[in-house]
């Protein structure tokens, strides 16, 4: 009997090696489903996608003004180009897979994903800034690193290219023009996207 006892209490025991970890796995959030960040991180994005809308407007009127492109920067000679569409981006993240009913079903929808839509936004300037660089903006390039660093703050800021008027070939520099076009709409997008999300955090 005290055999049998000992036997059930070694057993016991040897389950409780694998029970308490698996717990504690359960307690732990999922690193694919990352809480909401805080309303003031929210907030800060907010008033950054308001700066980073307005760099993104004056650089293309400076563009327009300037001619520094060799040509009139405008949306009837050149074509926009989606420099994000095979990515995560914010329209795909932001946009319910369940629009229901709705006459708005990126607002109306409740399975909004607001991580997955903050993600979305953090690509779209990654792949932007990387678009943006030979444009040599230095007040565009601060305003999505500082966006960034909101949407994640422990990335680490690179480093900015110097001011420079060089830019490449004509067939180049009609593709950033189409850029620089695409990326003051998106800009458009990411503000009204960050005002609805600090619009619902502030409500809950």
């Amino acid at each position: 009997m005290a055999e049998h006892s000992i036997r059930s209490r070694a057993a016991w025991l040897r389950v409780g090696h694998w029970v308490l970890p698996a717990l504690l796995c359960l307690l732990l959030p999922s690193t694919w489903a990352l809480p909401p960040p805080p309303a003031h991180n929210l907030t800060k994005g907010l008033n950054c996608s308001r700066t980073l809308l307005a760099a993104a407007n004056e650089a293309l009127l400076q563009v327009q003004k300037q001619g520094v492109l060799g040509f009139e920067c405008t949306l009837e000679e050149v074509d926009l180009e989606d420099v994000t569409n095979s990515q995560i981006n914010t329209i795909k993240s932001c946009t319910s897979e369940d629009p229901g009913a709705g006459n708005c079903p990126v607002l109306e929808s409740s399975t909004l994903d607001t991580s997955k839509c903050l993600r979305g936004i953090y690509e779209d300037l990654k792949t932007y800034k990387a678009e943006l660089r030979n444009l040599k903006d230095l007040r565009v390039l601060t305003s999505i690193d500082d966006m960034m660093q909101v949407l994640q703050p422990r990335s680490p800021a690179a480093p900015q290219p110097s001011p420079s008027t060089i830019l490449g070939s004509f067939q180049g520099r009609m593709r950033l023009c189409g850029v620089l076009h695409a990326f003051c709409l998106r800009a458009v997008t990411i503000s009204r996207m960050l005002g609805y999300l600090s619009a619902l955090t502030a409500e809950t």
